[in-house]
């Protein structure tokens, strides 16, 4: 019964990050005006805004002037109820699993905007470093501090808050340096600068482990899409593909079940 809420709460959150994706890129307020057709003008009525279900009886088009609703609205809301229910499922309803949302929402926007723009805003990517360092230490110290595990704060507190900023100096330093070596080796450019933040934000919320495991995920998931995408002579070879959804992919996967892979293949090492 809490997954079914859960799911719908991912439907209304999915409307509003369809909203963020759109009027991001083109400087828009997010709040004002209200919902309305991109290509008429004319507002929603709240009736045509339920998530999922208004784009099906809508069968894909405006009410007022019949154009097409791009199918970005539904997927959207569609996959981050998905992604809602798998993260409660995972974490359960605690502090963790509210950040790991946030932080899951905040991929969608951002990937979706690459896909569609090739730009990864830095209004998100900017202030989701800082902020990824402080999630990434507040569930511990809110439970320290309410007494919930004994001992000092600071070794609790210490191995997290250093894979932190590791995480932060490695994908941002990282992604630097292919940008770099991709402008004086190639003479083009092979990284974008809004995917050297979006690492960094990445390896600030996850920790320097899962980075790694991140970046291997997207660089998997993005050669099979590539691959594909060539078969099918969908894209040329000179034509880029934005890295930022892989990126996104590679971090939500690895917030679920990262730390069960990164404990089985450190089982190996021993």
């Amino acid at each position: 019964m809490i997954l079914a809420w859960v799911f719908l709460l991912g439907l209304v959150v999915g409307s509003f990050l369809n909203v963020c994706i759109f009027r991001l890129p083109r400087g828009e307020s997010l709040v004002r005006p209200g919902s309305h057709c991109p290509s008429c003008g004319r507002p929603i009525r709240p009736s045509d805004n339920l998530p999922l279900l208004s784009y099906l009886l809508l069968r894909g088009r405006c009410r007022f002037c019949g154009d097409s609703i791009s199918w970005r609205y539904p997927l959207v809301e569609a996959m981050t109820s998905l992604g809602f229910v798998l993260v409660v499922a995972r974490f359960g309803l605690t502090l963790p699993a509210f950040l790991h949302l946030l932080f899951f929402s905040a991929l969608m926007v951002l990937a979706f905007i690459d896909l569609e723009h090739q730009i990864l805003p830095d209004a998100i990517t900017l202030p989701g470093i800082p902020l990824g360092v402080a999630a990434a230490v507040f569930p511990l110290l809110a439970s320290c501090l309410s007494g919930a595990e004994p001992g000092p704060l600071w070794p609790s507190l210490r191995p997290r808050l250093l894979s932190s900023l590791l995480g932060l100096l490695l994908g941002g330093g990282l992604f630097w340096l292919i940008a770099f070596l991709g402008q004086v080796l190639l003479k083009r450019e092979a990284m974008g600068g809004g995917d050297i933040k979006l690492a960094a934000m990445i390896g600030a919320y996850l920790g320097w482990r899962l980075l790694l495991l991140t970046i291997f995920l997207a660089a998997f998931s993005g050669s099979l899409v590539g691959i594909f995408l060539l078969r099918l002579h969908l894209r040329g070879r000179e034509e880029p593909i934005p890295f930022g959804p892989f990126l996104s992919l590679g971090a939500f996967l690895s917030m679920l079940g990262g730390d069960w892979v990164v404990g089985w293949y450190a089982s190996f090492l021993r």
